[in-house]
Formats: structure tokens, sequence, C-alpha cells
């Protein structure tokens, strides 16, 4: 069976390799003669995998040793509501950048467990840009300072890390972890979403510095507080074993191909090929101001949306699947993570060029 290019924003696509060890071993792990989907997450085998995926992932990004690393459920989604109901430590207010869906989801969020102050916002311009560091009102008594460093929808990367002074800054890298390197030391707190560079959905990874532990809001489930997670070494309930063993494979896969600093010559390879097309076609447009362009996620419109629907049907048929825009934005997006190889990009650019000379 062939396989297709998966542009798709999430789940995305994972590594061939991955998956074909994967399946090599879906029925009789390591000679044990059980899947691992069906081994005890407490089993000395088990652990080991969870241990050494958790290594792996220390390495890839310099993760330092006063930053615990949990493997948690329920998404990213799910951080938006924990993140104050453990880091607000008898403060009543929380800081917030306003940069897309996501950002505004988390806001949302977080108004039931405290005052958000939205402290600068790009909605003046349809999400198209990242406000600048100088236009940020921060408030120096904030609990934490949220933002979203890519938002998956709108393709809008942040050029900068916030300066916040002495307040956490804390990170939605779902969508851009892992794809270049990174500061960890510059964050009170990260989080993902593995469903798009990191593994399977199930799973969700929090990067937190130890300090900031054991000072949850009255009513904060078990399940909920950071240490308690932390120190169950992310088990003291059942874990998404299944998505945490492949998050490993991926790790592994990373690793392989020489780390983060590796992969983000090739992803600035693959999204300068793509938006270098787009910009010289006159057939397509991106709506993001240029730097702020995301190298994961691009979005981009046709001449006319009249052209959608056939440009999406004649993608299918060639095998470019999940090119078509989030509902709320519309025209297309191209999310080129990781595991996107740069000959899916080429047959996504020949198909482009194409179809552009086809209904000019």
């Amino acid at each position: 069976m062939a396989r297709v290019f998966n542009f798709c924003a999430g789940p995305a696509a994972l590594p061939e390799t991955v998956l074909e060890k994967a399946a090599a071993e879906m029925l009789d792990w390591q000679g044990k003669g059980l899947s691992i989907m069906e081994m005890s997450h407490r089993s000395p085998e088990y652990v080991s995998v969870a241990k050494k995926a958790e290594q792996d992932l220390r390495d890839l990004l310099v993760i330092p040793d006063n930053y615990k690393v949990l493997f948690m459920q329920g998404g990213a989604s799910a951080q938006f509501a924990m993140i104050p109901m453990n880091l607000l430590r008898g403060k009543k207010s929380a800081d917030y950048i306003n940069t897309g869906q996501w950002s505004a989801k988390a806001i949302k969020e977080a108004k039931n467990y405290c005052d958000v102050n939205v402290v600068a916002s790009s909605e003046d311009k349809g999400f198209s840009y990242a406000p600048a560091q100088l236009g940020l009102k921060l408030n120096p008594d904030a609990a934490y300072v949220h933002y979203t460093p890519n938002e998956t929808i709108g393709g809008v990367e942040f050029e900068y890390i916030p300066d916040t002074g002495d307040v956490p800054l804390v990170a939605d890298f779902s969508s851009s972890i892992l794809s270049a390197e990174l500061d960890v030391s510059k964050f009170a707190l990260i989080y993902a979403g593995a469903q798009k560079n990191i593994g399977p959905a199930g799973l969700c990874i929090v990067i937190v510095r130890e300090d900031l532990l054991g000072d949850v809001i009255k009513g904060t489930p078990t399940t909920m507080d950071y240490k308690v997670v932390a120190d169950n070494g992310s088990m003291y309930n059942t874990p998404a074993t299944y998505s945490w063993y492949l998050a490993g494979l991926v790790f592994e896969w990373l690793k392989e191909q020489g780390g983060v600093t590796a992969m983000n010559v090739i992803n600035l390879r693959k999204a300068k090929k793509l938006y270098d097309y787009i910009d010289a076609s006159g057939f397509y447009a991106n709506p993001v101001a240029r730097n702020n362009r995301s190298i994961m996620n691009i979005p981009f419109t046709l001449k006319s949306d009249a052209l959608d629907a056939g440009f999406i049907k004649e993608a299918d048929a060639r095998g470019l699947l999940n090119l078509k825009g989030h509902r709320s934005v519309g025209g297309m997006r191209a999310s080129i993570y990781n595991a996107v190889s740069e000959q899916a990009v080429d047959a996504l650019i020949a198909f482009m060029q194409d179809f552009a000379s086809r209904n000019a």
C-alpha cells in the first residue's frame, strides 16, 4: 500500500520508521509475548520504557535538572485549567497574550480561576501577527504570563521569547516543540499536546520548574496537582501507556536525525521553499506578517475562494491530504511538522504549480 503525504495539523504525520517499529512490536514487545498496550505501567519493563522516553526528551531539549517532566492526559486543553490551579500560588490575576484561537481558549478557561489581564492582542489585524515586546502591558504582580509561541490555526509564530522579568513565563508549545532549539531555562512552564510533533494523541508533556510545585488552589483534583504527578513519576493513575511508548520512539528517531538542531535546518528549508513559491506565484497568498510566519503551520489562500473545493479534491486524488484550512478561517493550511518530509513539500509545490497554471 502506498503511503500518502499527510499535512494534517493534528493528529499529524508520524515518522514511517517509528510506525514500522511499533507494528513489529505490536503483538510481541521485545520477546515478552505480549503487546506493550497490555503491559502493566508499573512493571519493570514498562517503567524502563517510560524513563528512557523522559531522558531522551531531556537530552533533546537540554532540560535543566531543576525541571520536572510530566507525561499527562487531557491534551493541552486540560492545561488551560491546570495552569491557574497550580501557578496562581495565592495571587488573584494572570497575564495572557492573545494571538489566536488557542490563546483565546486558554484565556477563557483561566477566567474561571482568576482575573485575566490581556496584555496584548493581535485581534485587530485578524491574528496575523505577534505583538512586539514593547507593546506588552505586563503586570509585575501577576502570577504568571501565558502565551502561545506558535498558533496552529493562524500560522503565527513569535520571533522572540517575551521578557517578563521576575514573573513566571508559561508557554503552549504544542505545535512547535522539538522543531528547533529551545532555552527551557527562560520558562517557568512549557506544555505541549503530543499529536503534532511528539506522537499520537492522548498525551500532553508538561515541563515545569520544581519551585513552582506544591501550592495549588483549593479544590484542585489530585490528578491535576503537578506535585502529585511529579512525585509519582507521572503514574499516580494509569497513564496513556501506548502514547507514551510511541512518543519515546519518536524521541529516539529525532536523536537519530541529529536532534532538534539538525531538524530545524530541515524545517527552515521546507518552510522557505513553500513560502517562496506562495509569494512568487501571484495565485496563492499567505496572510501572516513575514517576521511571524510559522515554520510548522503554513496557511494560504487561492486567487478565488470558488477554487477551494476543486483544489482539495485534486490534492486528495494525488495523495496530498488534509490541506483544508481550519473551519474558522477557511482557505488552506499545510502543517509541515518534523515527520513531514521535504519530498512531501516538493510534491505539494509541484501540485500547486500545476493547479495554478490550469486555473489562472
